[in-house]
């Protein structure tokens, strides 16, 4: 099962990144690029990173000018991220260019990636919740809330897995087919940003 291969290549991802805690610690991705694992993996680093961007960024003592500098890298990050879904729907429209639709053939809501997308940031839910859950140093009322909500995220990460590889399933069946928009950034386009394009005059 395809969600099966994606979460171990995120926890891996995960695991790989919290040896060092340290977002500017550079990516070592230990898959061949010629590999769909390659690509998740760089998927849940970026991920993993803006992860932690979010929470320094939330720091109440921080200079200001080290958040603007921290929110544009997180804007970079965002960019980052929604090409790396692109890459992995390239990936899935290559693989089944040649299925045959049925007649009765429908296209899904979100495309395969974009999905995958959302396991990997439950992945980085689960990681982190399990963290606070058993936190030696946290009250026992805070642990026990903690297990709680990840029980409920366990029980989301088996759902939406049924719900990916039941996607990719009829999609290789021709049950359902894929139609991939482009993200259409407009606020870090120098030609749409009205704030941009008016500064360039």
């Amino acid at each position: 099962m395809f969600s099966k291969l994606a979460y171990s290549v995120f926890e891996q991802s995960i695991q790989d990144y919290h040896k060092y805690d340290n977002v500017d610690q550079p990516i070592n991705n230990p898959f061949p690029k010629e590999k769909i694992e390659h690509l998740l993996y760089f998927k849940n680093w970026i991920d993993t990173v803006q992860w932690h961007f979010e929470d320094i960024i939330r720091d109440p003592q921080i200079d200001p000018v080290a958040a603007l500098a921290l929110k544009r890298r997180i804007d970079a990050s965002n960019q980052e991220r929604t090409d790396m879904v692109e890459y992995i729907d390239s990936y899935f429209l290559q693989k089944f260019a040649g299925t045959p639709l049925k007649p009765n053939a429908k296209i899904n809501s979100e495309s395969p990636a974009w999905a995958i997308d959302r396991l990997s940031i439950l992945a980085l839910k689960i990681y982190h919740m399990r963290e606070e859950a058993t936190r030696a140093e946290a009250s026992q009322e805070h642990r026990d809330k903690c297990q709680e909500k990840l029980n409920v995220l366990l029980e989301q990460l088996t759902d939406l897995s049924t719900a990916i590889d039941d996607l990719l399933h009829d999609i290789e069946k021709g049950e359902k087919f894929m139609k991939v928009y482009k993200q259409m950034k407009m606020y870090n386009d120098d030609e749409l940003n009205p704030v941009l394009y008016q500064n360039k005059k």
